[in-house]
Formats: C-alpha cells, sequence, structure tokens
C-alpha cells in the first residue's frame, strides 16, 4: 500500500471517531483549521507552501504529509517543493534533514502518480 494512501485511510478513519464525540472545541478548531487555508489575500498554493515549511520546521511528519498531499493538490512543481525543503532546512537546521528526506520520498510517489 503506499504511504499517501496508508496516511488518507488512517486520517480519514480517526477523525469519523474523533468527530463523533460531537466535541464543539474540537470541531471548531478543525474547522478554523480548514478555514485558515482557504483562498484569501494569499492563494490556496501559498498557504500549503507555508503549511509545509513550517511543518517541516515543528518536525511534524503527519503534518508534512498533509501538506505534501494538498501542495500536489494545488498544483505545486517540484522545483516549488525544493524550495520549500530548503527553506525549511535553512530555517530548521540540520535536524530537519531526516524530514526532508521523507518528505522528498512522499512527492516521488505524489508526482508518480500511484499515490
Amino acid at each position: 500500500m503506499s504511504k499517501v494512501k496508508e496516511f488518507n485511510d488512517y486520517r480519514a478513519k480517526m477523525n469519523d471517531v474523533i468527530l463523533a464525540e460531537d466535541n464543539k472545541v474540537l470541531k471548531r478548531f478543525w474547522s478554523l483549521d480548514g478555514a485558515a487555508y482557504s483562498a484569501g489575500a494569499l492563494p490556496v498554493k501559498t498557504k500549503e507552501l507555508l503549511g509545509l515549511v513550517s511543518s517541516m520546521v515543528l518536525r511534524c511528519d503527519d503534518c508534512i504529509m498533509y501538506h505534501l498531499i494538498q501542495a500536489k493538490e494545488a498544483g505545486v512543481t517540484k522545483a516549488e517543493i525544493y524550495e520549500v525543503f530548503a527553506i525549511a532546512n535553512l530555517v530548521g537546521g540540520s535536524i530537519v534533514i531526516p524530514h526532508t528526506r521523507r518528505a522528498a520520498e512522499v512527492w516521488e510517489e505524489l508526482e508518480s502518480g500511484q499515490a
């Protein structure tokens, strides 16, 4: 199974479990998160790249995976992704390198169309 499919399946399953509890705070937070990445003064593509670089610096692999998927859907190119990788490594330092490796692997999968 592809890493992307595995991630998406698990994310959907657990989101259903969590949201079924009808917790108002969680629902509002997740709604706010979704709204933050919708088009506004900045286009969706830019917001996803910002989310990706932030996620890399914070070293959140689930967040990196999510933003890579969204970035691909928003039309981000490989060259743009690698500029994000460069900025994340510059800002975050060498500790970001392992996350860059995993992100590059996921991006290759997304580009291959096997995701």
